[in-house]
């Protein structure tokens, strides 16, 4: 069901895309403009900032209704993607490396990769980059993706800020690869993340780094305070979002900006999973639509505009995780997700 529903959606893109390219071609004949048009499609720095690319705007209201993002967002839930800022695109689902071991890493990236997760997200303290690499390269031996279908991001952490341009470096050695799809500070730290983050833009500028961001800046002054000192304005914010705490601060401040949230602990993290699995708003939904209170919470994410990262060393709730997109939830059942925010987290880092 799940491999039929992501093929039906990708041959809807596919006429998508062909009508968008007839369409094109019949303007430049009849207006001479396929230039503005040309240069809408690849996204000039405004038009990336915004967040308004000519494949992603909605203009079917019905569409946007059912989709349940809101605010012009770029989130493509047909295709599982979204358009960042840096004019890259990136899966809007993937897992998370946190706590797992080595050979734990090394496993779930190769499950991942064959169930049809394309984005890993691990970091330089969670101590598994090299076991992430060989999850990449397993997959990639066994023909069942290509590097340049997968989106890597790592994390640097503050011990290295001082020397950003070694931690890059490092990352790259342990993960086996030749660039990074997205690498974010981990956590605020005022004294030196502007330097680490100028180190994250020069590798940026040698492709090193193909997009850059930041985790853990809660507050919008902290946030605007690293902008105001750079140049690159970061792609996304990975910061703690669940249903009890949905960012929405932060997220609106964000919008300016053109960044993207990205959820860590999505679904409540080790030790709070169950409190969200059984909430009786979150159980109720689940029961309609005959699924799990996981993929119900992974399903709000998505349709409320968060990347979701859910972490696992379960084959099969790795598999679980990413049998999401057959199903929608709708207008109604979002509502009453946004209804259970507290304004509550769960972790104090």
């Amino acid at each position: 069901m799940r491999k039929e529903s992501r093929m039906a959606g990708k041959a809807g893109i596919i006429m998508k895309k062909i009508a968008a390219i007839v369409l094109s071609c019949m303007m430049c004949i009849s207006l001479a403009a396929c230039g503005s048009s040309d240069k809408r499609r690849t996204g000039t720095e405004a038009e990336v900032r915004s967040g308004d690319t000519a494949e992603n705007s909605v203009t079917d209201d019905s569409a946007a209704d059912t989709a349940g993002v809101k605010d012009g967002s770029s989130f493509d839930l047909e295709a599982g993607t979204v358009m960042l800022n840096s004019g890259y695109e990136m899966p809007i689902l993937g897992i998370g490396m946190f706590r797992l071991s080595q050979s734990e890493a090394e496993n779930s990236v190769y499950w991942a990769l064959r169930d049809g997760y394309r984005l890993i997200d691990t970091a330089k303290i969670y101590g598994n980059e090299e076991g992430v690499g060989k999850g990449i390269k397993r997959a990639i031996d066994e023909g069942l993706v290509k590097r340049e279908e997968i989106f890597v991001t790592t994390k640097m952490w503050t011990d290295d800020y001082d020397d950003g341009t070694e931690a890059i470096e490092a990352s790259l050695r342990k993960l086996n690869l030749d660039y990074i799809d997205l690498m974010i500070l981990h956590h605020s730290q005022p004294e030196n993340d502007v330097d680490a983050y100028k180190a994250m833009e020069k590798a940026v500028k040698e492709g090193k780094l193909k997009s850059i961001g930041l985790s853990n800046y809660y507050e919008p002054d902290d946030f605007d305070r690293l902008v105001k000192a750079t140049e690159i304005t970061p792609a996304l914010l990975q910061n703690e979002t669940h249903p009890y705490h949905q960012s929405m601060k932060m997220k609106e401040h964000l919008k300016q900006y053109g960044t993207v949230m990205e959820s860590w602990f999505p679904l409540g993290g080790r030790g709070n999973t169950q409190r969200l699995f059984e909430d009786e708003t979150i159980s109720e939904i689940a029961k309609a639509h005959g699924k799990t209170s996981a993929q119900i919470i992974l399903r709000w994410h998505l349709q409320a505009g968060n990347i979701a990262i859910p972490g696992s060393s379960n084959e099969d709730h790795i598999q679980e995780n990413y049998e999401i997109f057959d199903f929608e939830l709708t207008n109604e059942e979002m509502e009453r997700m946004t209804a259970l925010d507290k304004n509550e987290r769960f972790a104090s880092y």
